[in-house]
């Protein structure tokens, strides 16, 4: 099968920087994203590439190398599958708000959409991958609809799940674990392993069948997001042992049998897919009746609500029991650093509960603008928009969203938060002055040294 033009629905956190990589690396190919959200695209084609609508290290770079050369932006779906031979499939599978599996299942209606209108268009055969994370089996829906469609076009359907993670996601991708490919046609597979080898080596692409491809995406997010918990519960016991979590971390992390990898005790995992992903490997487990592996899988989420939870409750008995009235100034949104992506981000868990004890938040992240912030927090329909509106402040300057604050919580380990002077800051609080370091990254004694009442995670 050969392949000249590459179609790729959906400008998402997965979309743009893949098929940005897969540009760069395959002049010949012609490579064209399509959404149907015009702000996003028109985001994605400004001239200044520092207003693109995702932040990741790199990728600025890449898009400037390739677009309008071999790698487009545009609105006109219908176009982009008409004439491509390959499509990606890379739409947002949020967990399912409503009806069967509430809560759980991932909602496939976006995915169905798709499949839907490819099966509409085409004209000429096409090999269809799925690169957003889904459920397994997801790609005999898919084929069902496609091979129904009367008109006699062969579709081949093809998992390539994405392992990049968001902040490294470029350089993931340019220097990726595996590439792993799953499907039923040799040819199929054959062709998207092609692109790939452009500069991915042949031992680094792994071929599978359909199911194996689609479960090994979510059981690899399940095993890191379960080693986040992990620590997390025993950052709780060194707490009221003595402890240090961070050396229990670094004990344990010299094992070779256990590595040293998402090992770092926060205030817990966020992103767009290790709960998702977690959750709907639970939702299948229960339609198996598999209740014991979904009791497993289950509690690393059931942690990872506590250590949040756990986290705000130490703010508000610390200050008093009570922060009602009281300035929080918050450094960071984001769910980690160099990414501005806020999906399920801890800060937008235990700024609802510090608003719920009425304090008034101030906010600075380098990345997240004030709109999307304040749509995270009306996105939980806690509150009215205008009473998150009149106590969440966001600030432009990290000194002015700490001035005159009882305590600052830190809660996206962001590297510029190092560098800032915090004896500035401290001199500018009301005293005492608490700091609550959700990511362990402030250097302790320093800061009980400035002044500062000092907590952090696991100490």
């Amino acid at each position: 099968m050969i392949v000249k033009n590459i179609c790729c629905i959906g400008a998402g956190y997965v979309g743009g920087p893949t098929m940005a990589v897969i540009a760069k690396n395959n002049p010949h190919l012609k490579i064209t994203i399509v959404d149907i959200n015009q702000a996003r695209i028109d985001a994605w084609n400004d001239a200044d590439v520092s207003k693109l609508p995702i932040y990741e290290p790199g990728l600025a770079e890449i898009v400037q190398e390739t677009r309008g050369k071999n790698l487009f932006f545009s609105t006109d779906i219908d176009a982009a599958i008409d004439e491509s031979e390959m499509i990606f499939i890379s739409v947002n599978t949020p967990t399912k708000t409503y009806g069967k599996g509430k809560g759980m299942a991932a909602d496939l209606k976006y995915i169905e959409l798709c499949a839907r209108n490819i099966a509409a268009v085409a004209k000429t055969d096409k090999i269809v991958v799925e690169k957003s994370t889904l459920p397994v089996r997801t790609a005999e829906a898919i084929k069902s609809i496609l091979h129904n469609t009367g008109n006699e076009i062969n579709f081949h359907i093809l998992s390539n799940p994405e392992f990049l993670a968001e902040g490294t996601a470029v350089q993931d991708l340019l220097n990726p674990d595996r590439v792993l490919i799953g499907g039923e046609s040799e040819a199929a597979i054959e062709a998207l392993a092609k692109v790939y080898n452009s500069w991915v080596p042949e031992e680094k692409i792994l071929r599978t069948n359909l199911w194996s491809s689609e479960l090994s995406k979510l059981t690899a997010n399940a095993f890191l997001a379960q080693r986040v918990s992990s620590i997390n519960a025993i950052s709780e016991i060194c707490e009221l042992t003595g402890a240090n979590v961070n050396e229990v971390a670094k004990a344990i992390g010299m094992d070779s049998r256990i590595g040293s990898k998402f090992l770092q005790a926060s205030i817990g995992f966020g992103g767009s897919c290790f709960q998702k992903d977690i959750l709907n490997l639970v939702y299948i487990a229960r339609s198996y009746n598999l209740n014991e592996v979904a009791d497993y899988w289950e509690q690393v989420i059931i942690m990872n609500d506590h250590q949040k939870r756990r986290f705000s409750d130490r703010l508000i008995k610390t200050l008093y029991n009570t922060v009602s009235g009281k300035k929080i100034g918050m450094l960071g949104w984001a769910f980690k650093k160099d990414t501005n992506d806020t999906r399920e981000s801890a800060a937008i868990y235990v700024a609802d509960h510090l608003l719920n004890e009425q304090a008034n938040l101030s906010v600075y992240d380098p990345k997240v603008s004030s709109f999307k912030i304040q749509s995270d927090l009306n996105y939980l329909n806690t509150r009215s928009e205008e009473e998150n509106e009149a106590s969440v402040k966001t600030e432009s300057s990290p000194y002015e969203a700490l001035k005159a604050a009882h305590a600052v919580a830190i809660m996206t380990e962001w590297d510029e938060f190092k560098t800032y002077d915090w004896e500035k800051i401290y001199s500018h609080m009301k005293k005492p002055a608490f700091i609550f370091d959700g990511r362990n990254i402030l250097d302790k004694a320093a800061m009980q040294k400035i002044g500062f009442e000092y907590y952090s995670i696991g100490q």
